[in-house]
């Protein structure tokens, strides 16, 4: 399988880059990861709207060229000088960065992340002394090291080197703040250190009172495909998942959601029943 390691591609310059060819310190380090940070935060405020991208309009901006030229710096980072909350912002905002930027390293660019051949195996960035794929990110650093859902298998092995960056345990909001390029995702946003806790709180529920949907009349509940795939993140089956949803929905949804749930478990009357997930590109102008 060939890797495409995107930041060994472009040259260390720009604006918010930090022009260095040894490793970073401490201090250097969690500055890159703030030059990230607003990076991102430029992205959502000049070429996004809502869930949507405006790609081409990123790929020709000045704006693009510094956020490769600051990826092209990742491999002098200094991961172990992260604490825990540095280094899931960290790898939150590098994976939406390396999505933006194997998007824009297609041309032209693809009408679904689908047909670009295993996208998220292979679109990687090196940081520090490694190299990471989209997949290493989300299921090996983000989701502590569990297994992608189509397999049984962690995604880093024992003896890998990468594993001490891995998290302590899995925290589900990741999953609505991790932008994958379709439609159906999650909308991007930028996180820090200082507002990781109710930046995630606020990615939750937004993706939540969006994509829920409570059919009362019906006795049906429709959720994202993401509850589905990822339901042992969010709890022990189908029904911990969705109740694990609950505080983050408007009252009026939440009782009737409630009403459901015990509705399923007393008497088995009711379904949980999820969308069919967009995986066009989440392009602004498609």
């Amino acid at each position: 399988m060939s890797l495409r390691v995107l930041n060994e591609e472009v040259p260390a310059n720009g604006n918010n880059a930090l022009s260095s060819s040894k490793k970073l310190d401490a201090k250097e380090s969690l500055e890159l990861s703030r030059v990230m940070q607003k990076l991102i935060k430029r992205v959502k405020g000049e070429f996004a709207m809502g869930e949507f991208i405006d790609y081409c309009s990123l790929r020709s901006s000045e704006l693009f060229n510094e956020f490769q030229a600051a990826a092209s710096q990742l491999s002098l980072i200094d991961l172990d000088s992260f604490n825990d909350s540095q280094s899931k912002a960290f790898f939150i905002n590098v994976y939406n960065t390396l999505t933006l930027h194997g998007v824009l390293s297609v041309d032209p660019l693809p009408d679904s992340v689908l047909k670009v051949k295993k996208f998220w195996n292979t679109t990687c960035y090196r940081i520090g002394e490694h190299v990471y794929s989209l997949d290493d990110i989300e299921h090996g650093i983000l989701r502590a090291n569990n297994s992608h859902p189509s397999s049984k298998k962690a995604c880093f092995e024992e003896d890998d080197p990468r594993l001490k960056y891995a998290a302590k345990k899995v925290d589900p909001r990741i999953h609505f703040a991790l932008n994958c390029g379709a439609k159906s995702c999650p909308a991007i946003s930028a996180y820090s250190e200082e507002n990781l806790e109710q930046a995630l709180e606020n990615a939750a529920t937004n993706f939540c009172r969006q994509e829920i949907i409570v059919l009362p009349k019906n006795e049906e509940v429709y959720l994202s495909r993401l509850f589905e795939w990822y339901e042992r993140d969010f709890g022990a089956n189908d029904v911990a998942a969705v109740q694990w949803t609950l505080p983050y929905l408007e009252d009026e949804k939440r009782d009737q959601l409630s009403a459901l749930l015990n509705n399923i478990l007393s008497v088995g009357s009711g379904k949980i029943l999820y969308n069919e997930y967009d995986w066009s590109l989440n392009s602004a102008f498609r």
